[in-house]
């Protein structure tokens, strides 16, 4: 089902790389509402502009983040730049209205193209994979906090990866532009279905090699955009493809470091200590083995996670000392836009936040040792 409504701009809210915020007039209703335009394909609208808006997923209450989506209507592209026109021949959104050629990375007209006639492997190269699109901000908050601790330290060249499970714009991600913007992130791969990342890939293979050899990268951030899906099942989830990511990378040569998933501010069961998200990821997807770092808790929360290890088996736990709450703080503090997971803040679920940075410090040891 797709429920389609008309509406008026009334008044344009921001504008970022790929995509315009515009506040709407609800043609039947008169409701003032937020709306999301893509600028990748479609020129910049101006108040009074009349729109055809997708209202699906707003008026099911589901996770577009309050916003409505605009159709493109405008079929000239005359305010497009001549590059946008003539990009490369890889389509994504394939046989869908919206589908759109990309100059891919492997591509015979790419310049990168040579790089993945042979045989390339990750050398190596930790890359941390995560199931939740907050925890990009967050890992990378506390990796540039912790390099400014160490003034030994040279800041690393990170890329990151954004696969087609949830969000298919990278454009859609506020983090990830503000991230780019800060200098945080050297560069973007969009790849699949997903698109709108600096370099675009055709799987997750190649978007690997990418990153390594194409970005030169020193590590990776590998997880879906905004957006997960869940049904409340066992195998019902986006986030099982961290399992397949763990063998991709295993499979290229690199290390892969799964970023787990705690709560104990969840009210659902199956989420409290290791979301049964990551334990299904890890018993069922992932053929080979991975790192997971744990934060060490303390009483109750120690006696839970303990009981869950015996599921990570053959995977290869690491137990690091916990980021202190504070200091998480005091790393956040250096963005800009908050960070939340499921709603839910640091002081609201510290234990998320030390799952992620437990990752982060895990990664930066592997990545001292290698160099």
């Amino acid at each position: 089902m797709m429920r389609r409504e008309e509406a008026v701009v009334s008044a344009i809210i921001s504008v970022r790389e790929g995509l315009q915020v515009v506040r709407v007039s609800m043609r039947h209703s008169g409701e003032e509402k937020l709306a999301v335009h893509y600028t990748d394909s479609s020129p910049l609208l101006l108040p009074g502009d009349v729109v055809v808006l997708n209202v699906t997923a707003e008026e099911l209450g589901l996770g577009s983040g309050g916003y409505h989506i605009v159709l493109p209507t405008d079929t000239s592209n005359s305010d497009l730049p001549a590059d946008d026109l003539a990009s490369g021949h890889i389509m994504k959104l394939k046989y869908t209205p919206l589908q759109r050629s990309v100059l891919a990375v492997e591509e015979e007209h790419s310049r990168f193209h040579a790089i993945f006639q042979g045989e390339k492997n990750l050398e190596g190269m930790p890359v941390l994979l995560g199931e939740l699109h907050s925890m990009l901000p967050v890992a990378l908050c506390w990796l540039r906090y912790r390099e400014q601790q160490q003034s030994n330290q040279t800041a690393r060249n990170v890329s990151y990866i954004m696969t087609d499970a949830g969000a298919l714009p990278l454009a859609w991600s506020q983090h990830a532009a503000q991230l780019e913007a800060m200098g945080w992130l050297q560069s973007t791969i969009s790849y699949g279905q997903a698109y709108g990342g600096k370099l675009e890939a055709v799987n997750k293979f190649s978007a690997l090699i990418a990153a390594k050899h194409v970005a030169k990268a020193d590590l990776c951030l590998v997880m879906m955009g905004p957006g997960i899906v869940g049904t409340g099942t066992r195998y019902g989830y986006s986030g099982i493809e961290v399992g397949e990511l763990v063998n991709a990378v295993f499979a290229l040569g690199g290390t892969p470091v799964v970023i787990p998933r705690l709560s104990f501010a969840d009210e659902r069961p199956r989420h409290r200590g290791i979301s049964h998200h990551t334990l299904t990821a890890l018993e069922l997807a992932a053929r080979c083995p991975a790192i997971v770092p744990l934060p060490i808790l303390t009483g109750e929360k120690h006696a839970i996670i303990e009981e869950q290890l015996n599921r990570l088996e053959p995977h290869r736990v690491h137990m690091m000392a916990p980021a202190r709450a504070e200091q998480i703080a005091e790393s956040l503090r250096l963005y800009p836009l908050e960070i939340t997971s499921m709603g839910r803040g640091l002081w609201q679920d510290p234990v998320y936040f030390q799952g992620v940075c437990a990752a982060v410090d895990c990664v930066m040891q592997l990545h001292n040792q290698s160099t």
